[in-house]
């Protein structure tokens, strides 16, 4: 009897019905949408940031100041501390170690250049280099990764050979001494200034201050300072979530002895790809290194993060209240439109309970099949909008089907609340005078 009443129901007025799917199926596309863009939203601006450059540095904890004049540091090679090469791929060994996208170490060295006859900088580096992991595989990193807007005209220098890139300043500076093709001869001292022949394969502009330096494989800066398989600095590439209190409390407590988390905090922040929990884990297969956040880059992904993050949500939260709202609104005119036979109904016997049921029914059943359409509209929508916004398409995630199944029905149901009031309160004899 129930069903054949619900099928009466539909079948007696069947546009106010398409209304209603209608609106529902342009609500939970709209959430759809919106949702799956917010799943996907961090890891893409996230990688769409690293063109930002690494967002963490990594020194040894007892190193010096370095001692700068004109653009070149004139501390003495032997003087501070180093960290070892071959430590690199327990990088790649840490819980978020699939978050590092690439890392590149740095070796400074103050060199004389015989053809200039004055003091320069070389810096020691990777562009692309492949490093071993402890479980048996290789990792491909270098600058490539932490610094892709460096721009070579010419090549980059192979890794272990003899060869380096000049930086567009210091190449202004002597066009004839580093045009590309020659050979140039690098040392640590005037008398030692032949010591290492390096063939000029580029001239690099990075925007910084390496535009006054030159830039040679690690292995070679490692050789002039007689340091071998050392280096000085170690940019990071890495993954991370917008900071949040949490995130907070869980740096401040690795400096404040007075901070601390509990166990529950502690697993949450060490399980979650904040920059603070991901550097704390650099400090644990790299002892004896202070790890510092690159502020101006970390700080700048977590606000527009968090700002992108919460636009989504406001727009969905708008597409679901104005599904409601177009609900309630049909779900009102339909129960003035059927008065005389929620009066006939409950003349004959049936209660508040049995009256409600049935037109909630009606609306559960409309907002599944609107929530289905709709999922599968939104789909499509969040795949052009990813295409568009972020160059690839974004994904179905159909693990958003049953939530947005649920949200629909919550949305008919809530719609549904005023106007089954309204009804409850209707009486049959009044009704059926026709007052």
């Amino acid at each position: 009897m129930f069903a054949r009443l619900l099928g009466e129901s539909f079948a007696r007025n069947p546009r106010r019905k398409v209304l209603t799917a209608a609106a529902l199926v342009i609500g939970m596309a709209v959430a759809t949408a919106t949702l799956t863009i917010a799943l996907e939203v961090g890891d893409r601006l996230a990688r769409e940031f690293r063109s930002l450059g690494a967002n963490l540095l990594v020194t040894p904890e007892s190193d010096t100041l370095p001692v700068e004049i004109g653009g070149v540091d004139y501390r003495p090679v032997d003087e501070g501390a180093y960290l070892n090469e071959a430590d690199l791929g327990k990088l790649k060994t840490i819980f978020w170690r699939h978050n590092i996208l690439g890392f590149t170490p740095f070796l400074d060295v103050p060199v004389y250049i015989s053809e200039t006859g004055g003091a320069t900088t070389l810096i020691g580096t990777w562009y692309e280099h492949e490093v071993p992991v402890p479980d048996g595989t290789e990792f491909a990193t270098g600058a490539s990764v932490t610094h892709p807007w460096w721009k070579v005209q010419g090549r980059w220098f192979r890794d272990r050979a003899d060869e380096c890139v000049v930086g567009v300043s210091l190449a202004e500076k002597y066009p004839a001494v580093f045009a590309l093709g020659n050979t140039i001869h690098a040392g640590q001292n005037e008398a030692a200034g032949s010591g290492r022949s390096l063939l000029v394969t580029g001239i690099v502009s990075t925007s910084d201050a390496d535009d006054n330096a030159v830039l040679a494989p690690l292995a070679v800066a490692q050789a002039i300072s007689g340091h071998p398989g050392k280096f000085r600095q170690l940019s990071v590439s890495a993954l991370t979530k917008p900071a949040d209190a949490l995130a907070e409390r869980g740096e401040r407590a690795q400096t404040d002895k007075n901070i601390q988390l509990t166990p529950t905090e502690y697993d949450r922040w060490f399980c979650s790809p904040y920059i603070s929990s991901i550097a704390f884990q650099i400090r644990t297969v790299l002892p004896g290194t202070d790890v510092h956040a690159i502020r101006r880059v970390a700080e700048t992904e977590g606000r527009i993060l968090t700002r992108v993050g919460t636009l989504l949500w406001i727009v969905t939260l708008a597409a679901l209240g104005a599904a409601a709202l177009a609900v309630a609104a049909t779900s009102a005119t339909t129960v003035l439109e059927r008065r005389a036979e929620i009066g006939v109904m409950k003349a004959l016997g049936a209660t508040n309970a049995l009256v409600g049921g049935i037109f909630l029914a009606e609306q559960v059943l409309l907002a599944i099949a609107g929530g289905a359409v709709g999922f599968f509209v939104g789909a499509g929508l969040a795949r052009f909008l990813g295409e568009s916004v972020f160059g690839t398409p974004a994904a179905p995630r159909l693990i958003l089907f049953p939530v947005v199944l649920a949200l629909a029905a919550i949305i008919a149901m809530i719609g549904s609340l005023v106007p089954l009031r309204r009804a409850a309160h209707f009486r049959p004899a009044v009704i059926l005078r026709g007052e």
